[in-house]
């Protein structure tokens, strides 16, 4: 998964709006505003006539694999000088979080403006219910809707899903989305009144015998599927351990709400600050606990499989960022 965007999520009580409650996005970018002189995301500003939410959302002519390895590399040079925030021929630690937490912002903005313009189809300025569904889910026949696959998969069942989450998005029962509103649908790991939902949908694609509760080979068959005659990777063991070990802390044999929440969506840990950490163990060279351009260039391919690049897209995609 890749992290929502933002504004203020407004809760009403007692028929009067109350004092706007963040999400950990905004505080996210509220950090990131500080460490930067300009906005996270400058193309954002929906005030300038400028503006073009189109243009976030337009297909590329090419992906990542269609570079060649030259093309990739002088990509990513442009990069890495990006991430060099102050421009001393390093990326420290601390750059590569900030460079990550950005990375992991515009994706989520990108994503909203252009599930945006794809969904309000008549350019009323919000998302009813009966847009979304109509665009997602209307080129689907009766049958097709209410056939069932072999896994137990459903496009009627994923239907029930979207609104349920569409639902609780609206979280001020308006009757249709704002573009907060549909980044809490598209991104509600990012959202604290959607949390719950998130544990709900976790617990539901897992839990495959439907007793509300992980098992441990749920827990391991949703990571990995056993062949006949395929040896069983050293990883697996790992993390069964890790099931046993840490993550069923009641010892009951099972994973629920509170346990699935502390896997999920660990309080006290940044993903990115993770992240950042591995990428400069695996490609510091010299040990000297930043990376240069030249040890980020021969660990290209540690980089690419990472959130630093967005999975490679960002390369492709240099430009905008």
């Amino acid at each position: 998964m890749k992290l929502s965007a933002l504004s203020i999520v407004l809760s009403v009580n007692a028929g009067r709006i109350a004092e706007p409650q963040k999400s950990k996005l905004d505080e996210k970018k509220e950090k990131l505003q500080e460490i930067n002189e300009r906005p996270l995301v400058a193309d954002m500003d929906r005030d300038d006539p400028d503006y073009d939410p189109a243009a976030l959302w337009q297909d590329e002519f090419k992906t990542f694999d269609d570079l060649t390895h030259e093309e990739a590399r002088d990509k990513l040079m442009l990069l890495i000088e990006k991430m060099d925030r102050d421009k001393d021929g390093e990326v420290t630690e601390e750059e590569l979080t900030v460079w990550i937490h950005y990375v992991q912002t515009k994706y989520i903005y990108d994503d909203t403006e252009r599930q945006w313009e794809e969904n309000d189809t008549d350019k009323d300025g919000r998302i009813t219910w009966d847009e979304y569904s109509k665009h997602t889910y209307g080129f689907l026949t009766d049958e097709q809707m209410n056939e069932e696959e072999e896994d137990g998969f459903s496009y009627k069942a994923m239907l029930e899903r979207d609104e349920r989450r569409w639902k609780a998005s609206d979280q001020e029962k308006k009757g249709y989305l704002t573009k907060e509103d549909l980044t809490a649908f598209l991104h509600p790991e990012e959202y604290d009144h959607m949390k719950e939902l998130v544990i709900l949908e976790t617990i539901e694609d897992i839990d495959k015998d439907g007793d509300g509760k992980i098992s441990l080979n749920e827990y391991i068959g949703d990571m990995w599927i056993e062949e006949e005659d395929g040896e069983e990777p050293e990883w697996v063991e790992e993390e069964r351990k890790q099931f046993q070990m840490f993550r069923d802390k009641d010892n009951s044999g099972f994973l629920e709400d509170d346990e699935v929440r502390d896997w999920i969506l660990p309080s006290e840990y940044d993903h990115a600050e993770g992240e950042a950490r591995h990428l400069i163990e695996s490609a510091d060279s010299d040990k000297s606990g930043a990376l240069s351009k030249d040890e980020i260039l021969d660990h290209q391919d540690v980089f690419v499989g990472s959130q630093a690049t967005d999975w490679g897209d960002a390369i492709v995609r240099h430009d905008e960022f």
